[in-house]
């Protein structure tokens, strides 16, 4: 140790440079993990899709089907997978229910000549186009919760309740389950001689959400019909779309530009390090000013009506309509638009479909829509405070007559 003048105590700079050395080898660590990270996520954002895709009968992943195709065995039911639409054609036959997910890689002959052979084929998923093909419906606004079939179809009869996550319009003679006569979740058409049927089934029927509800029994109710299932994967590999392919990012990118991305990182990192040590340690302080909830509320307000944002106006208005209505309806705060709606509905006796289009359905696109979505989310809260307070007057107006 030396020491001053006034013989105070000095470190040595021995002593210091220990110290030193574990700051700089603190940083190293850091920005080793900050390389090691950036790497990862690049090598993640390169590496292709799994193998098997959506409601595919071999994927084991959450949005394989390999699940239903087990449980249509377990029952006596031959699952045939091929992923050749000539392979899939030719193995179709009278006793036989032609299966696949939305066909999205081949064109409308493509898929005419496919299920010309079928008498009866489930669609597991659908697009607009699809529904356009097969002349069978449209799209339909709107969610439902938990419904039954519904329907004049037989085999849907013990099937139990769905909570589907998309609605179809039924085209005339086509029959609507699981819905009513303007919107369904499935569809089933026999106006042909021949059965097609669509549904929506990329969750309904995937392996993480097939025990869920009646799942299972629609599942088994469309494809356990017959003795033998033609289960047909679609795949860019058996597409008969000719066109020129898609440029991608990747293939749009120079070969040099992932070195100079992870220069730039270690540049950055580095400038951190440098500009970082030169103020010291961060110091903890107070904050002299307090700005009032009230203040915040007014001038994310205004900056909604500047920018004329309808959409983000009615959000933060259903949001906090949904909450108040959680609070007084004795639910948690953070419940969804299906659960407030139901309660609200069984509080008030009225429709469910009207509140949760109300409190979930489409965003309202100018000023006007806007003011008839307060005034009705207004309307709504009254009427749910009125409700919860009516028991408590009546209880007070019998104790003053007693």
């Amino acid at each position: 140790m030396t020491t001053t003048a006034q013989n105070e105590p000095v470190p040595a700079t021995a002593e210091r440079r220990p110290r030193r050395t574990k700051t700089i080898l603190g940083w190293a660590v850091i920005v080793a993990l900050v390389l090691i990270a950036a790497f990862v996520a690049i090598r993640v954002s390169a590496t292709p899709p799994g193998e098997h895709g959506a409601l595919d009968p071999e994927g084991r992943d959450d949005t394989g089907a390999l699940a239903l195709a087990e449980i249509l065995r377990d029952q006596g039911v031959e699952v045939d997978v091929r992923r050749s639409r000539v392979e899939a054609r030719a193995a179709v036959d009278e006793r036989t229910t032609l299966v696949m997910s939305n066909p999205y890689t081949l064109t409308d002959g493509a898929l005419e000549t496919l299920i010309e052979p079928a008498d009866r084929v489930v669609f597991l998923s659908t697009s607009t186009h699809l529904l356009n093909t097969l002349r069978i419906g449209e799209n339909a606004p709107g969610t439902r919760s938990a419904v039954d079939a519904a329907c004049d179809v037989p085999e849907f009869a013990d099937v139990g309740t769905i909570r589907a996550d998309r609605l179809f319009a039924p085209a005339g003679d086509v029959e609507g389950c699981f819905g009513d006569a303007e919107s369904a979740a499935v569809l089933v058409d026999d106006r042909s001689g021949d059965r097609h049927v669509v549904v929506e089934g990329t969750r309904l029927f995937s392996n993480a959400y097939l025990a869920e509800n009646g799942n299972a029994a629609l599942a088994l109710a469309l494809l356990g019909q017959t003795e033998r299932v033609v289960w047909y994967v679609p795949s860019f590999g058996d597409s008969d779309i000719e066109g020129k392919s898609i440029d991608t990012l990747g293939s749009l990118t120079p070969v040099w530009v992932t070195p100079a991305i992870l220069l730039l990182l270690l540049a950055g990192v580095a400038a951190a390090i440098w500009r970082g040590q030169r103020f010291g340690p961060l110091v903890a302080e107070t904050l002299p000013v307090t700005v009032r909830a009230s203040e915040t509320m007014h001038g994310r307000a205004r900056l909604t009506a500047r920018a004329a944002d309808a959409a983000h106006a009615a959000e933060a208005l259903r949001d906090g309509a949904q909450r108040r209505l959680a609070r007084r309806l004795g639910l948690a705060v953070h419940s969804g638009a299906e659960e407030v709606a139901d309660a609200a509905s069984d509080r008030l006796r009225i429709p469910r479909g009207s509140l949760q289009t109300l409190l979930a359905g489409p965003l309202p696109t100018d000023d006007a829509a806007l003011v008839d979505l307060a005034r009705r989310l207004d309307e709504l809260e009254a009427a749910v405070e009125r409700s919860t307070r009516r028991p408590t007057d009546h209880s007070t107006e019998a104790e003053g007559t007693t």
